[in-house]
């Protein structure tokens, strides 16, 4: 549906889940809180949900048409929450069970993308007692050490000598007991959304991001000021159209819907690889879906419009009813 043509009272009775349990729970606060304002401006009947302190009784109580997903991490970006929506009946913004269940697992993920001969970093997945020379010798230094199902650098360490490697296996182990060793990709960090699904997926705008000394790490995401977003992304139109076509395949291998997000990491090959696939990406004012789509046309608010008319039930394909 073109966001364009969103008759807000149409949507019904909407319900926002943002907030849960997850170590994301103050991002998804603010983007649920931002989301649900914009759908307030824009007349629809809209209402705050956080499974973190409400029950899911009360969830399917509450009479909503549909849901629009602003939860963050483990149980709302991870097929948790998709699946009590499924079996509510309610209708929901994004991807389905399965697609975020595998989107949310970093060595799941990549190795669907490597079946399917997309570039993404070499990687070893770490359990206690690992070899730390191994990990050395196959992925060399610095690398990348990181919770498999943790999103927004929680966990995350560049890890530049062999006797870093254990505390940032443990770090990470804390957030989540798979971890995964990533080989490190020296480069231009880029991000680009993806909006639909299966062939009407396609990408908005490459967002191409400077953070201070290239470290784009949580604090320079949500709290600095100091990261520069360039989008227009400045780079060749026809590499731009590349990285679009890699990201939207990524988008369609996992089953995404809805819409995502793709981290990419350019090296200095010109060599684009993937990082990883958000599938509930954040709507914060620092957050890059609202930029890259305003660079296509494309207000905040009627993203959000946008983005809550394609809710549907991924099991049975049902679309939320629109009210006449």
């Amino acid at each position: 549906m073109s966001a364009n043509r969103v008759d807000p009272k149409a949507l019904g009775k909407v319900v926002v889940l943002f907030g849960g349990k997850s170590a994301e729970r103050e991002v998804s606060l603010k983007s649920g809180s931002m989301v649900l304002a914009a759908l307030k401006r824009s007349g629809v009947d809209a209402h705050g949900f956080d499974p973190a302190e409400q029950s899911l009784v009360a969830l399917a109580q509450g009479g909503f048409d549909r849901a629009v997903i602003s939860l963050h991490g483990r149980f709302g970006e991870d097929g948790t929450i998709q699946g009590a929506l499924e079996w509510l009946g309610i209708p929901y913004t994004g991807s389905g069970v399965t697609a975020s269940a595998l989107a949310m697992d970093k060595i799941l993920t990549k190795a669907a993308w490597l079946a399917q001969g997309l570039s993404t970093p070499d990687y070893v997945r770490l359990e206690p007692g690992f070899d730390a020379k191994a990990v050395v010798s196959r992925l060399g230094l610095p690398l990348i050490v990181k919770p498999a199902q943790e999103g927004s650098t929680l966990g995350l360490t560049k890890v530049k000598t062999l006797e870093q490697l254990q505390d940032a296996f443990e770090l990470a182990y804390r957030y989540d007991p798979n971890v995964l060793a990533e080989k490190f990709i020296s480069g231009q960090e880029l991000t680009v959304p993806v909006l639909g699904e299966g062939d009407t997926a396609h990408a908005l705008p490459v967002i191409r991001i400077q953070a201070p000394d290239g470290n784009y790490d949580y604090h320079n995401k949500y709290i600095g000021n100091d990261t520069q977003y360039f989008c227009p992304s400045g780079l060749d139109p026809e590499f731009e159209a590349k990285v679009q076509a890699l990201c939207v395949k990524a988008y369609q291998v996992l089953g995404c819907a809805g819409w995502g997000r793709a981290d990419v990491l350019v090296d200095a090959e010109g060599t684009p690889w993937l990082l990883e696939m958000n599938t509930s990406p954040g709507m914060t004012d620092h957050s890059l879906v609202p930029m890259s789509a305003r660079a296509s046309g494309i207000e905040y608010d009627a993203l959000v419009l946008q983005i809550a008319a394609s809710a549907r039930l991924k099991a049975t394909g049902v679309m939320a009813e629109v009210k006449p």
